[in-house]
């Protein structure tokens, strides 16, 4: 009976024995695969872990843009723009003020809206930039549902601009409504229109996406262009430009509150060029 019991169990034993041998070869057989998945995987990692790195850092640039230090691009020819909203300035200060210890060199004043508004500072503004010392420049706010020659003559109007003053500025931030042709159609007429009046290029200004989505077409890249861009390092616009507008939270001494800094892409000398100079006849 012992060696029955014995005989019988030698072939569970070597049923065993095979089954794991069986297992083993299974498990080396799929090694190669579980290689590839692991490398697989980690390329995906690190690809999240780079884009999930950009994000954190752009984030934190901009957090630190819009709350921080200002960061002043490379220039040495930067300048403000005022309107009503930065109220009463104290000129006396404003004269001998910095933008990132880089005196201030010229100041863009904001002179009418439409076919009838006014900037109710924008006479006491005017009359003080040049007495103070600064290049000067007038600009319009455009309203792109009203008729654009009612517009420029409204400008033309009230702003009256000397040899010396930067020329005429048209200032476009919406589309009201029209079709991108019709916008194009409008503000030409309106630069059109003040050229004839004043005989010097007026200057556009808008947004880096504003003027990427509309008026990004051949007839406007005759005119200076004024970019609005915040916010970020460096301007993502590659065509050319004059003047950044690279902050809406600047502080300077005789100015309360924020205003928008601007540097000129050029010398000062450059900057000279840009004056309406005496109308020929």
């Amino acid at each position: 009976m012992a060696t029955a019991k014995t005989l019988s169990k030698r072939p569970v034993a070597t049923k065993s024995t095979t089954r794991r041998k069986a297992k083993k070869g299974k498990k080396n057989s799929s090694s190669p695969l579980r290689l590839v998945v692991c490398i697989v995987l980690s390329v995906v990692a690190l690809i999240l872990l780079f884009f999930v790195g950009r994000i954190v850092v752009d984030k934190a640039f901009n957090i630190n843009a819009k709350y921080g230090e200002i960061v002043y691009p490379e220039g040495d020819v930067r300048g403000i723009d005022i309107s009503h909203y930065q109220e009463e300035i104290d000129w006396d200060r404003l004269r001998n003020a910095d933008l990132g210890g880089v005196p201030i060199r010229f100041i863009f004043i904001k002179a009418t809206e439409g076919v009838d508004l006014i900037d109710e500072n924008f006479n006491q503004n005017f009359y003080h930039a040049r007495g103070n010392g600064f290049l000067r420049g007038a600009y319009h706010f455009f309203s792109p549902v009203t008729d654009p020659v009612k517009q420029a003559k409204h400008y033309c109007r009230i702003v009256q601009l000397d040899p010396d003053d930067i020329a005429p500025i048209l200032d476009v931030e919406s589309r009201g409504g029209l079709t991108p042709d019709q916008l194009r159609i409008n503000v030409i007429r309106w630069m059109e229109y003040v050229e004839q009046h004043y005989g010097a290029t007026p200057m556009l200004y808008t947004s880096y996406t504003f003027r990427r989505d509309y008026l990004n077409t051949p007839e406007f890249d005759r005119y200076p262009f004024w970019i609005a861009h915040y916010y970020v390092d460096h301007l993502q616009y590659k065509g050319p430009w004059t003047f950044w507008q690279h902050s809406d939270r600047g502080h300077v001494d005789g100015i309360n509150g924020e205003v928008d800094v601007n540097v000129f892409n050029g010398s000062y000398e450059d900057l000279l060029e840009l004056r309406v100079g005496e109308k020929e006849e």
